[in-house]
């Protein structure tokens, strides 16, 4: 089921675009390393020992005055290192090697790793921690040691196979000996496990350090049991991309890993992919059109063998005609990582085009590159006409690059006006360009506003201004003005800005605008409440006062006609308490009503409603336990 599972892998890789055809279009460059080698610098500053050794790993010290502090300094971070005990000897260990510490390792961390392989190791990382601290050390384990560790080894992937420790039992089973072969036959159940990410990465979930670690991993195990690559050439150029999508690492560990696996791919010389990419920022110029691209390993380094033959077929992206089925792209004698192909012969006109590059038939790749043209200014008018017609238009013909000797003059009854031809300088054709602006500029004030020359249907440039319906936009300043047209497009070589006449314009209104004060204190901003509403009139309090007393007044009324039953009221403390409560409630609402606020009511009411409720609840109790005597007294 693997099986199958890991060749419908593979048919639908094989299915992906052109690009996968071995090349990939970026690689590691100059900048990427340096940055890196920085990394490793910083490393040596850290106080984590993992960083340490593998900045120590990648940089030789030379310097004794940064050495033993060094050393010392690791020896410290070993003891107080968090770690497995397995990983930071291991790291101690390789780093005391790398800086070439004078200080000897204790005894007792070195017989500790001697006896670590008699015991029964816990893991598959542990195992290869344990196995490369002796290499480092430069002690050979025995067979019998090693037949020991293959038969651990086989019974922990039993229990783990996961990524990590296939990851481990691959880098370690090359340094077991023949015995370890077994582990050949799990390469294929880890790379089928690898995602794919938009149809052009793939990695194992994990991120960078389980990716590098089982590819690095499955790489040895092919080398030494003589076996086939693990990955295809299209899965080789998926993992060469999302290594290289990572090159941003920030640590030392992260670092070197990525290094390591741009090295383990590259080195495979049947499936490594290698980088074409064109040189520079693909403009080429129509005068001398000449083609530069590199290509490289995943590292920058010259392909070895270099290419013998690599042929461009140039086609017009606009059209898709093919401008030359194969011409040939040759190696730069003084450097052997460029490649140069020389357009001139095709003559190409401007615009966009597509390279398709083949490399001793291998390796593929699809560039775009842009040729620029030349604009040539084939006439320019400029004039003064009478905003109502009334009169002929006064028009003077300039040639670029100059300037009109006469400075022209217009008021709010008249309209500047300007007509170009541009063409390109290659056919002679009329150009339509992305930018064309006119530039009216004052220098004595500094100040300048731009229109936007419109193309008509003879494809001539054309800008018209009526001076009195664009005073506004002139702020009515009449003076002297620069006119300026400005010429650009992406597609050009020769994008310009022409110094055309200058212009006296004159406004009918002219003001003299004062700029705003943006600097310097606000004025104050004074809160104001709500204005109260204006209150009723006293006769009509009075008299709602009034109504509210009326129930009470009543009340003591008919108690003075109807007489009150007082006979069961006591002294007892239940009766007067809850009476004295009840009374000060309605005092307190009373109050409440006069001055007090809610919350100063809340606080008052809280004490004596509990209060109230207690002696009330108590008085209840007393009446209900006279009624049931008086009742069985009957």
């Amino acid at each position: 089921m693997l099986k199958l599972g890991l060749v419908i892998f593979c048919v639908l890789v094989a299915s992906g675009p052109t690009w996968s055809a071995r090349t990939v279009d970026s690689h590691l460059g100059q900048k990427d390393l340096s940055r890196l080698q920085k990394v490793f610098v910083d490393g040596f500053g850290s106080s984590d020992l993992q960083s340490i050794f593998f900045s120590s790993l990648n940089i030789q010290l030379t310097d004794a005055t940064q050495k033993e502090p060094l050393c010392k300094k690791i020896a410290t971070l070993h003891s107080e290192s968090k770690l497995n005990s397995f990983e930071k000897d291991y790291y101690y260990i390789g780093a005391s090697r790398n800086l070439g510490c004078s200080a000897k390792i204790d005894e007792g961390l070195l017989s500790k790793v001697y006896s670590s392989l008699n015991s029964e190791l816990g893991s598959s990382q542990e195992i290869f921690y344990r196995v490369v601290t002796h290499k480092v050390l430069g002690v050979e384990i025995n067979e019998a040691t090693q037949g020991k560790l293959v038969k651990r080894l086989q019974e922990l992937l039993k229990k783990d196979d996961t990524l990590s420790g296939l990851g481990y039992a691959f880098n370690v089973a090359p340094l077991l000996g023949a015995s370890a072969s077994f582990i050949v036959n799990r390469v294929e159940d880890a790379i089928v496990q690898a995602d794919e990410v938009d149809g052009k990465l793939l990695q194992f979930e994990g991120g960078l350090s389980i990716t590098s670690l089982i590819i690095n991993g499955a790489f040895g195990v092919s080398k030494t049991f003589n076996k086939p690559v693990p990955v295809t050439a299209d899965q080789a150029v998926k993992f060469a991309n999302y290594f290289l999508s990572r090159r941003s690492v920030q640590t030392a560990k992260g670092a070197h890993v990525l290094i390591e696996a741009l090295k383990t791919i590259s080195g495979a010389d049947k499936i490594a992919p290698v980088c074409v990419q064109l040189i520079g920022n693909g403009q080429l110029d129509a005068q001398s059109p000449t083609l530069n691209v590199a290509v490289v390993d995943l590292l920058g380094k010259p392909l070895l063998p270099a290419p013998k033959v690599i042929n461009a077929k140039v086609i017009r992206k606009k059209d898709s005609s093919v401008l030359s089925d194969k011409i040939t792209v040759t190696s730069k004698s003084s450097d052997k990582t460029t490649y140069v192909a020389d357009l001139a012969s095709l003559k190409p006109a401007r615009g966009v085009y597509q390279a398709e590059l083949s490399a001793d038939g291998v390796y593929t790749q699809t560039l775009q590159f842009k040729v620029l043209g030349r604009v040539k200014v084939q006439s320019l008018e400029v004039g003064i006409a009478e905003s109502d017609a009334s009169a002929a238009t006064r028009k003077q013909s300039v040639t670029y690059p100059g300037k009109l000797q006469e400075v022209l003059s217009a008021d709010s009854t008249q309209k500047l006006l300007l007509k170009a031809v541009l063409v390109d300088e290659s056919t002679s054709k009329p150009l339509a360009v992305h930018q064309a602006f006119v530039r009216l500029y004052n220098k004595k004030t500094d100040k300048e506003i731009i229109f936007v020359a419109e193309q008509d249907s003879s494809k001539a440039y054309k800008f018209d201004m009526d001076v009195g319906n664009n005073g506004k936009n002139f702020n009515y300043q009449s003076g002297t003005y620069s006119i300026y047209l400005t010429v650009g497009d992406s597609s050009l070589s020769n994008s310009f800005e022409w110094l055309v006449a200058e212009v006296q314009l004159k406004f009918n209104e002219d003001k003299e605008v004062k700029p705003k004060t943006t600097s310097g204190p606000l004025p104050e901003i004074i809160h104001q409440f709500r204005v109260p509403d204006n209150r009723p009139p006293r006769i009509v309090s009075d008299i709602f006062t009034g109504l509210c007393i009326t129930p009470l007044v009543l009340l003591f009324v008919f108690w003075g006609k109807l007489g009150i039953n007082v006979s069961n009221l006591t002294l007892a403390p239940s009766t007067i308490g809850f009476h004295l409560g009840f009374g000060g409630i309605l005092v307190l609402f009373f109050v409440f009503w006069l001055q007090l606020n809610m919350f100063q009511t809340l606080r008052l009411l809280i004490p004596i409603a509990v209060f109230t409720f207690l002696a009330g609840n108590r008085l209840l109790r007393r009446l209900y336990a006279q009624r049931n005597s008086k009742a069985s007294a009957s």
